[in-house]
């Protein structure tokens, strides 16, 4: 079985702005900034072997505020950037829909189109529904410090990416077993 590090794109790997005390996700390419340190700390990540994986919530999509192909563009920028190894979203507004975040659905795709154990692996965001969601399937949470990260479960939480990045070295650092 293999391991994965999830990441949240807005307000994680891409930068985004604040209006009226909420995130303001892009919805344009012209609107889209690659977050400039993700690159090299998602490198150290893929050095250890982790499988680097995208998921994001982008109800605009049905609620008609983004195109899909707008975020397809994205997406391409993402991929030429970072070292990922997939991105999923989903697209619904739906509550209920079972890959809208809290909801665990795109971490179990995930577990299943890449043959992971979700028990050992790591769901970095700023929000608390990608904690809920990690909880859910089993994975453990790394919270950058932000106003969305309410007081539900999580299992970290951090000040920047660069310190969930060193969390994780640091666990697995931990878990490995002495030589003998």
């Amino acid at each position: 079985m293999k391991t994965a590090v999830f990441f949240e794109r807005d307000g994680v790997l891409n930068q985004c702005a604040i209006a009226d005390g909420h995130q303001s996700v892009p919805t344009s390419l012209e609107e889209f900034r690659v977050a400039p340190e993700a690159a090299a700390l998602l490198a150290e990540l893929r050095e250890l072997g982790f499988l680097l994986i995208a998921t994001t919530n982008q109800p605009g999509i049905s609620r008609g505020e983004v195109r899909r192909n707008e975020v397809d563009l994205m997406h391409a920028v993402l991929r030429r950037k970072l070292p990922l190894d997939d991105i999923l979203l989903c697209g619904s507004d739906d509550p209920t829909h079972p890959c809208l975040k809290p909801n665990p659905g795109m971490l179990l795709e995930a577990a299943f189109k890449w043959s992971l154990d979700l028990d050992h692996c790591y769901v970095i965001s700023d929000k608390w529904q990608d904690a809920k969601a990690a909880q859910v399937a089993g994975c453990t949470s790394i919270l950058i410090r932000s106003p969305w990260i309410g007081g539900d479960h999580h299992d970290f939480v951090v000040d920047s990416l660069a310190d969930a990045v060193r969390k994780i070295i640091r666990l697995q650092q931990q878990a490995r077993p002495a030589a003998a």
